[in-house]
């Protein structure tokens, strides 16, 4: 029987449970890579002509919605008018600003934004425009040589499908007897792995065709400290299975559905660049999360924000079991239960800067 392609887009439902109000976490993640921003901005600018007006096409990949949607771009604006000053260059900066998400996501809810920030940014002395590019970034997008900047935070943990091998073999992410589930973990761990080496290796490939000779790329996702620890999906399977014991979803349900996430380590990532060739590597950053300030509900409703859409889809919940959701993953988080430090004690952002080779 056919089944219906997954739902993968934040939540855009007003108020607490809300993407808007529930990505603080994304907001520090963004925050991090900004130096790495900053510094490919740099190295751009310097490699133009001074002789003519300066240009640049940038891209975010995966923006999503709300207040988080524009911060990459932001930060590489201002990187373009510090340099500019700096340089006390007379002639206009073009800037052409591009955003890609999959088609479920809000465009409205950034286009309104992307108003007032080229209004904001042609004040300051910019000849900035803008566009929104649906579709996959597990495609081509764009033409031959064409961006000069490409940008990714909190996306590329998003693979383009979940195993299909386990899905073929009726393996589920979590089993409910224990001792099955810890037999087979490694073998669901390694097909999301060769999974995620297979789509990264494709994405590599196609920014490689769509960036410009020399043109950078900064990215970060969720990651892992070692290959065999707590996967992305943990955070959201652990508290479904505590609900389908209690009978508040289905168990069959439960056994069938397949989050298709993967947080490489450092050097997972570090091998399928290399092995891909297209790509120089300039810095491979491993950032730990500070558990202590992350505070158990702050982070549950953070996920409800993230998964709702595509856990509604699949179990066909309502609002108020989505609320036990929150409750049970928050008792999960809280310190001192079991699964508090399995939970957040290895989860990372991993973030690389990037060059194209020719």
């Amino acid at each position: 029987m056919a089944t219906k392609q997954q739902c993968l887009c934040v939540n855009r439902a007003d108020g607490e449970t809300g993407y808007a109000r529930n990505s603080t976490i994304q907001s520090t993640g963004q925050n991090w890579i900004k130096p790495a921003i900053e510094e490919a901005v740099i190295g751009l600018l310097n490699l133009k002509s001074t002789a003519a007006p300066s240009s640049m096409v940038i891209v975010d990949l995966g923006y999503s919605s709300g207040p988080n949607a524009l911060a990459l771009i932001s930060t590489t604006v201002n990187a373009v008018l510090h340099h500019h000053a700096a340089q006390d260059q007379q002639a206009p900066l073009e800037l052409r600003v591009l955003l890609n998400d999959l088609p479920d996501n809000d465009f409205n809810d950034v286009a309104k934004r992307l108003v007032s920030f080229q209004q904001s940014a042609q004040s300051s002395g910019l000849v900035l425009t803008s566009g929104i590019v649906p579709g996959s970034f597990y495609k081509r997008l764009f033409p031959n040589n064409f961006l000069d900047l490409v940008l990714s935070s909190n996306s590329l943990h998003w693979i383009s499908e979940a195993p299909e091998d386990l899905k073929t073999k009726m393996i589920p992410l979590y089993d409910e007897d224990e001792d099955l589930r810890r037999t087979r973990r490694r073998l669901v761990i390694r097909a999301y792995r060769e999974q995620f080496r297979k789509d990264f290796t494709l994405f590599l490939k196609l920014r490689a065709q769509e960036l410009i000779p020399k043109g950078r790329m900064v990215v970060s996702m969720v990651g892992s400290r070692h290959y065999e620890c707590v996967a992305p999906w943990d955070i959201v399977t652990i508290p479904l299975n505590d609900m389908a014991s209690k009978g508040l979803i289905s168990r069959e349900m439960l056994d069938c559905f397949y989050v298709p996430m993967y947080g490489p380590s450092d050097m997972e990532l570090h091998e399928v660049i290399q092995d891909e060739v297209s790509f120089e590597i300039n810095k491979v950053h491993v950032h730990e999360l500070e558990k202590s300030s992350m505070a158990p509900n702050t982070v549950a409703y953070a996920m409800r924000a993230v998964f709702e859409p595509m856990i509604v889809q699949h179990f066909r919940l309502t609002s108020d079991v989505m609320d036990e959701f929150v409750t049970t993953l928050e008792q999960h988080l809280t310190p001192g239960s079991p699964h508090h430090n399995f939970l957040l004690g290895d989860r990372v952002l991993v973030s690389v800067s990037l060059t194209k080779r020719f």
